[in-house]
């Protein structure tokens, strides 16, 4: 089928949207009638030549959800009408990482930026007769996808899809740093550097772990007001701003957690996220750099002595089939704010006036929504 998708021509281009085509779902495959997709700051990385992509066009997105339209063969797990959240990361349930109990970690990751379906290595979506990369193998600037069933997962049919879209990757990311890789335990000091998109629901996922205290750390004002919203205790437009203050909110003892969520990570980041951090205590690597970086300030003293630990964490350090439903429960039991973490939707045609909206600070989360005459 032909559809219409923000696709990526140059690095360093705008999104240009352009007619691709399709393929329908082969076996252990699904086609899904997208209902929004997020603005991540993982694509402006594609973008910016940030994120290695193995070729171009790359049709952009990973953040969405929708209803199943088509089903393939073999596939066992949804069927035609169900409502599903795309997760960047496949989980195909049987590989050395998944059987370990790290779904976030699976295998199939690996092909993520290749644009190779993981069910035949071919591709499935076409511009001008050019193979594509789905980026993170959904490509969800775009009303319709077909996936793999390992990129799926089956949702509860009165959860808003528009709001539901945000879990595949941003929120599920941010929740987990605060959680599961962080540890967060009640009476916590947590820092989060940077209150975007994935940041801001740090903040939510470290005072729902029950900390005592949250600083947060950004330079828009817009951003620290949020977080103060979603339970921050304190905010910040810098991180010296946060060292003047931190040993007397912590009788001189620092955080226990500091979660590193900037858009653009450098090496300086980490040796700052390591002041702020106390005995034995834990920094979370969340945030995304360029993969040609790979000089960090680090000073190993202080690492040794003081037990310190750096831990990267990518989708929250979990599941998508634990996580998604689990914060879903959250989201209706009214303990977890997504409407709320929505600044501005677009049709897909402003895409690029969404994108430069987040480097001018101001949102937190895009949305691309897709009405109707869109399908």
């Amino acid at each position: 089928m032909k559809v219409k998708a923000a696709v990526l021509e140059e690095i360093g281009a705008p999104w240009q949207i352009s007619d691709v085509e399709l393929g329908d779902p082969v076996a252990g495959e699904v086609q899904v009638r997208l209902a929004a997709s997020g603005l991540c700051h993982s694509d402006a990385h594609v973008v910016s030549g940030a994120s290695p992509v193995a070729f171009l066009p790359v049709v952009g997105g990973h953040e969405g959800a929708g209803v199943v339209t088509k089903v393939g063969p073999g596939v066992r797990g949804v069927e035609e009408g169900d409502h599903v959240v795309l997760a960047f990361i496949p989980a195909c349930g049987t590989c050395p990482a998944c059987a370990s109990g790290m779904q976030n970690l699976c295998d199939e990751g690996a092909g993520l930026l290749t644009g190779k379906a993981i069910a035949d290595g071919s591709f499935r979506a076409h511009v001008g007769g050019r193979p594509a990369v789905q980026m993170c193998l959904l490509g969800t600037f775009s009303p319709y996808v077909t996936v793999n069933e390992s990129s799926v997962v089956r949702i509860e049919k009165d959860i808003p899809l528009d709001k539901a879209a945000l879990l595949g990757c941003g929120v599920s990311t941010g929740w987990g740093s605060a959680t599961e890789v962080g540890d967060v335990r009640p009476g916590d000091t947590v820092v989060v550097m940077g209150v975007g998109g994935v940041g801001i629901n740090s903040v939510q996922g470290a005072v729902f772990a029950g900390a005592r205290q949250v600083l947060a750390i950004d330079p828009v004002e817009y951003k620290r007001k949020t977080a103060l919203d979603f339970g921050a205790t304190h905010a910040y437009a810098s991180v010296d701003e946060v060292m003047a203050e931190l040993p007397d909110l912590t009788w001189g003892r620092n955080a226990e957690v500091v979660i590193v969520t900037v858009g653009e990570i450098h090496g300086e980041h980490i040796q700052q996220a390591l002041d702020m951090t106390g005995k034995a205590g834990r920094v979370v690597v969340t945030g995304m750099g360029d993969f040609r970086e790979t000089d960090v300030s680090l000073n190993l003293f202080e690492l040794t002595l003081l037990q310190k630990r750096v831990q990267g964490a990518i989708f929250g350090g979990t599941g998508p089939r634990t996580q998604i439903p689990r914060l879903l429960h959250l989201y209706r039991a009214g303990r977890l704010k997504l409407d709320e973490l929505v600044t501005a939707t677009y049709r897909l045609e402003d895409i690029n006036q969404g994108y430069q909206d987040l480097a001018d600070g101001k949102n937190l989360r895009g949305l691309v929504v897709f009405p109707h005459d869109d399908h």
